[in-house]
């Protein structure tokens, strides 16, 4: 998540942990944006959404953890890092992501 945070502000910072969640940030972004259409990816905070970049890579794309205890740590990374508002909206959009996805 940190490194995703930083990858964030200066794209070119991407080392091998994070290259394969930066191969498919078009698609993992995409769903983002599909679940949350209010919140342009720009305006939604830093934070939130390197949380949401790496828990809907692991959702959708590695799938080995259960959705179940990736959305629990999102959820309490956004509690621990995020504003008073961040656990309920990566919770809301990883849960509309989950039932598209199922």
């Amino acid at each position: 998540m940190q490194k995703l945070f930083a990858y964030s502000f200066r794209e070119e910072l991407v080392d091998r942990d994070i290259s394969d969640i930066v191969k498919v940030l078009p698609t993992v972004d995409a769903k983002i944006q599909k679940a949350a259409p209010e919140w342009p990816l720009p305006k939604i905070a830093h934070i939130d959404l390197a949380i949401l970049r790496l828990a809907v890579y692991e959702l959708t794309t590695t799938k080995s953890e259960p959705p179940k205890v990736v959305i629990d740590e999102a959820v309490e990374l956004a509690k621990s890092y995020g504003n008073e508002n961040s656990a309920k909206f990566v919770n809301g959009v990883l849960g509309t992501i989950l039932k598209e996805e199922a």
